[in-house]
């Protein structure tokens, strides 16, 4: 793996065997590590790169250096400063548009679409800086309406917390770093990123874009650090604000931790899609696959609950099957038209392959609907049938499966789908395909979910729409507008005008 543009050539060196070694972004220093990991793709298991670790001794030093200067630093850099850099961010993305792909490609396993789409989903998200901004207004609270207001006025105004963390997942490296980055310095904060020590690379070159459009250095830092530092990180009360997405059980670990601060979690999935017996049954095929294998089913809002009631079941079954037998995952290096490439590790592809075999499964009637196909991290997309009757026992269900996995369901009509689906300890999205307006709007009332989607599998884009989930899928909600609400507070400012004679009272 090579990269072309010069901009990038401060933060790796290339070492004695012809491998890149990356730097880590110690707010405001490129630093290499005396300790370096290897990073390896996810097609072929090759060493790309190596990634420096910063050891725990770093880490506190460069916490130091942005609480002590780079919190003042953001804050004093003005809004309209702030746009101009995130803005001369997206041109330099623009640059480096080809190094970023190929960065995608080699290091998550994307096919060279989806990598394409992950880099101009965030070149655009920067670009909507402007729209974020608004949100940064205030209010105006006139005293007239208390008794122990009278003669005075307020003024609510949006501040940032002070440095946020950021720790990022593996499966959009690029685009949600940046979704949590972009609104925090945006609001005034300053950012520490801990990226996926799986394919840290993307997350480290956005970093190099920012340093040159011109943000305060000690203002960011992107730390390759162990789990043990990311805990002392969390902890620490320096920090004001923890931005997080992944597991619910890493999740949980944190809220146990890192004591009281402002946080924002986006975690687990187990998004339904119900099919309707009224529904067009072409287009909601077409809508499930796309759910299902989307980045290999490696998405937190991929479609793992198919809910279809009993007039439409069996066609649409058999369409299904139909259509994912066409479907195999391919190597995207060497076939850039690929659909579905590999997924990120032996281990995510093993544990896939146990929820398939699993023996009480079967045993309790649940049945695979395709053979379960493998060759090393490419894993075919597979579905298995089970019934109403024992589907919450099933671990399909209760666990979070990072895979082109997903279960299908008779129910008799849309309140038995209804509620299996809000038996599921995860709420984050949903899909409901059908005509009848009427069961629709029943539906998306009683769906447990941060978001509906109607004839149209989830997809949140560069986050246009607000993006969040409820129970074991995590609070608050990222979105352009809604991110900068997440990592910014308000403050109260009230003057006191009682007996200067500006107001007057009958």
């Amino acid at each position: 793996m090579k990269l072309i543009n010069k901009m990038f050539d401060e933060i790796y060196q290339i070492g004695t065997d012809d491998i890149l070694e990356f730097k880590a972004y110690l707010a405001g220093e490129w630093i290499l590590g005396t300790e370096l990991h290897d990073v390896t793709s996810p097609i072929d298991g090759k060493i790309i790169a190596r990634i420096s670790k910063v050891n725990s001794k770093q880490v506190q030093e460069t916490l130091g250096k942005v609480h002590g200067i780079g919190r003042d630093k953001i804050r004093s850099y003005s809004g309209e400063n702030r746009i101009k850099s995130f803005l001369k961010s997206s041109l330099l993305m623009n640059e480096a548009m080809d190094d970023f792909v190929n960065v995608l490609v080699y290091d998550a396993g994307k096919p060279k679409g989806n990598a394409k789409g992950e880099t101009e989903a965030t070149i655009e998200r920067l670009e909507k800086t402007t729209m974020e901004s608004r949100r940064l207004s205030g209010d105006y609270i006139p005293g007239d309406w208390s008794r122990d207001t009278l003669e005075s006025e307020g003024i609510v105004k949006r501040e940032p917390y002070g440095i946020t963390l950021a720790i990022s997942p593996f499966n959009y490296p690029l685009f949600i770093s940046a979704t949590k980055v972009i609104p925090a310095l945006l609001g005034g904060n300053a950012v520490i990123l801990k990226p996926s020590s799986t394919d840290p690379i993307a997350p480290l070159m956005f970093t190099r874009i920012l340093e040159l459009a011109g943000f305060p250095k000690e203002s960011i830092a992107t730390l390759t650090i162990s789990g043990n530092d990311a805990d002392i990180l969390v902890g620490d009360r320096r920090i004001n604000t923890v931005t997080f997405t992944g597991s619910t059980e890493i999740g949980l670990d944190i809220l146990k931790s890192a004591g009281i601060k402002n946080f924002h979690m986006e975690l687990g999935g187990k998004d339904p899609a119900i099919v309707l017996a009224d529904v067009n049954l072409d287009q909601a095929v077409d809508e499930i696959v796309k759910g299902m294998i989307g980045y290999s089913g490696q998405r937190c809002d991929a479609i793992r609950l198919i809910l279809a009631e009993e007039d439409i079941y069996t066609s649409l079954k058999e369409k299904l099957v139909e259509k994912l037998k066409t479907i195999e995952p391919k190597n995207p290096l060497e076939d850039e038209k690929a659909i579905m490439g590999p997924l990120i590790s032996r281990k995510t592809a093993d544990f896939v392959e146990e929820i398939y075999h699993d023996k009480d499964a079967i045993e309790k009637g649940a049945k695979p609907l395709l053979n379960f196909k493998r060759d090393g991290n490419y894993v075919w997309p597979v579905i298995i049938e089970s019934s109403k009757e024992i589907v919450q026992s099933l671990r399909a269900f209760k666990e979070d499966i990072f895979g082109p996995l997903s279960l299908l369901i008779k129910v008799k009509d849309e309140d038995e789908a209804i509620e299996i689906a809000n038996s599921s300890r995860f709420g984050l999205d949903a899909a409901v395909f059908g005509e009848n307006e009427v069961k629709i709007r029943k539906i998306v009332r009683k769906l447990e979910v941060g978001s509906v989607f109607i004839n149209s599998s989830p997809r949140h884009g560069t986050g246009y729409y607000p993006f969040g989930g409820m129970k074991d899928s995590g609070m608050g909600r990222e979105g352009i507008g809604y991110s900068i609400e997440q990592l910014t507070t308000t403050k109260t400012i009230v003057h006191n005008f009682k007996g200067r004679g500006i107001w007057k009272y009958i």
